[in-house]
């Protein structure tokens, strides 16, 4: 869940900072940021089974 909400918040970052500079570069990043796979946050009881192993 914070992992999800950071992301959003780097996004809108990126968004905001091309909005007001027009900088390509700074679109294209958010782009491939977009792009990119989002890692799956671990349960806790995933957790406690790897340390239950």
């Amino acid at each position: 869940m914070i992992l999800r909400k950071a992301v959003f918040l780097v996004l809108d970052l990126s968004w905001n900072l091309f909005r007001r500079t027009g900088n390509i570069e700074t679109y294209l990043l958010m782009k491939e940021l977009e792009d990119s796979p989002q890692p799956v946050e671990e349960t806790s009881s995933a957790s406690e089974q790897q340390r239950d192993s």
